[in-house]
């Protein structure tokens, strides 16, 4: 046998491998394997080093320990909360949110998500509104700061950031920021060496461990988190850069949902960050101290759950908060989302929904940042359109926002889009709120966003030329891995 026989060989001895680990020990999603078997079918070599990339199962690897974590008290609360549930004896400070304890008790049995009540809420649409908020609360604070992003860029934004966190730093304040090594790529520690030099701490999740090669490629750190002297939270889907003040002429003007939270869920919000930045650092771990979980006098009614999700998880615990609310809807499901490439059972519950005379409503961008995933959102909105649902384009800009709204009863505004690579693939974290008035005001902001936005028939989409449906239906091929 030459060279070459023996490399095709081997080549195809790995294929079978890799496709009977697929098939009989990793327990994909169908679609998922399908996805997987046609690449390693027709890309042999290619479709095998793209596997090791981006094909890793993660849900069996416990990724974030925090010796620490009992000394919150967290195990007892959630027993607590979990068994008062059950008795039907809950201390629901609101009546409405009774109505709602069954997707609470989801939250709490699964996700170790505990239910706070005296949250007061801030919701912000704009970037410069975010950051002046931001800034400012940075500003004042006194014992630490602590600041988790997908996206850090070395532009405007970044450097005036990373200047005001080295001053603070250079006054005594703890000073951490996470951000992760896929979305940040860009960005290296080198501009951050002042704020290192006067005592800040920086981290990078997942970073490569060898030059241009790095196995867990696929598997990123989407959270956004602002945590000062854990009194005030921040979580929403703004990033750290230009465009995020509507700077880009690429995307022009940046339509986003962030949350400034104050109250106990605050302690949720540190608790992550915690755990992502302890798996992320070896030199610098954070050890538990009072003055991270501060006792705080309620500040407001707001009731809510901070929950998490990653691929390191049995679950994909978002994702079924999202289906959860939409088989709860009576009346109406508003979604503001930059991608749509859902699995069977979300795009199932929303068609349901939607057949049954809900009024089902989704807002997404008329312009791609993913060119793939644009295009495979087209061919599962079709899906949508043919049950009554309603497709708005959003034309002001571009749309960036993670958002639902259930019946101006409950809403979730986070990190998780309503796509594929959120609910298995990326380390995502939304606030489920159960307060009327709060997502009132979400549904008034979806109303005006319509103002921006055009409605896509099912005239309109049934005309679309055959090179798009080619690219809709190559897309849709891909959207399990995408």
């Amino acid at each position: 046998m030459n060279l070459l026989s023996i490399l095709l060989s081997i080549v195809f001895i790995l294929n079978i491998l890799v496709a009977i680990i697929l098939i009989f020990m990793e327990r994909r999603d169908a679609s998922a394997t399908w996805a997987w078997l046609l690449i390693l079918f027709f890309v042999p070599l290619a479709g095998f080093l793209l596997y090791l990339i981006f094909g890793q199962n993660l849900s069996r690897k416990r990724l974030f320990v925090w010796k620490d974590l009992h000394k919150i008290g967290i195990e007892h609360l959630i027993h607590t909360q979990i068994q008062a549930i059950k008795d039907n004896t809950f201390p629901f400070q609101n009546p409405d949110t009774k109505k709602h304890q069954s997707l609470i008790y989801m939250h709490l049995i699964n996700n170790d998500a505990v239910l706070t009540q005296d949250n007061r809420v801030n919701l912000f649409t704009d970037g410069k509104d975010k950051f002046r908020s931001l800034f400012r609360d940075i500003e004042s604070a006194k014992d630490h700061i602590h600041l988790q992003y997908y996206i850090f860029r070395n532009d405007n934004l970044g450097k005036r950031l990373i200047r005001t966190l080295t001053r603070k730093a250079m006054e005594g304040v703890e000073v951490r920021v996470l951000f992760d090594d896929l979305g940040s790529r860009k960005t290296s520690k080198k501009p951050f060496r002042q704020l290192i030099e006067a005592g800040g701490h920086v981290e990078e999740f997942f970073p490569s461990s060898f030059p241009f090669i790095n196995p867990r490629l696929n598997y990123r750190n989407h959270r956004k988190l602002g945590i000062i002297d854990g009194k005030i939270g921040y979580v929403g889907g703004f990033n750290v850069g230009d465009e995020y003040l509507g700077l880009k002429s690429q995307f022009g003007y940046w339509r986003d949902t962030h949350l400034r939270i104050i109250g106990t869920a605050v302690h949720a919000l540190q608790t992550r960050f915690i755990l992502d930045w302890n798996q992320a650092t070896t030199r610098h771990p954070i050890a538990y101290s009072d003055r991270y979980f501060p006792v705080t006098p309620p500040v407001g009614e707001v009731t809510m759950q901070i929950v998490t999700s990653g691929p390191d998880s049995e679950w994909e615990q978002i994702k079924n908060g999202y289906i959860k609310m939409i088989t709860s809807a009576k009346k109406s499901i508003y979604i503001q989302t930059p991608y749509f490439v859902p699995d069977a059972s979300l795009l199932d519950a929303l068609r349901i929904a939607s057949l049954s005379g809900v009024d089902v409503r989704m807002m997404i961008p008329n312009k791609p940042d993913h060119m793939f995933v644009y295009w495979a959102t087209y061919s599962y909105i079709g899906e949508l359109l043919k049950a009554g649902a309603k497709i708005y384009l959003y034309e002001n800009g571009f749309i960036h926002a993670k958002t639902i709204i259930v019946d101006d009863e409950i809403s979730s505004v986070g990190t998780a889009n309503i796509d594929v690579r959120s609910f298995r693939l990326n380390f995502e974290v939304n606030a489920f709120m159960y307060h009327q008035p709060t997502t009132r005001q979400l549904s008034a902001i979806f109303q005006s966003d319509l103002g921006q936005s055009r409605e896509l028939t099912m005239e309109e989409y049934e005309q679309r030329p055959l090179k798009i449906r080619f690219k809709e239906s190559v897309s849709r091929l891909l959207s399990p891995i995408l």
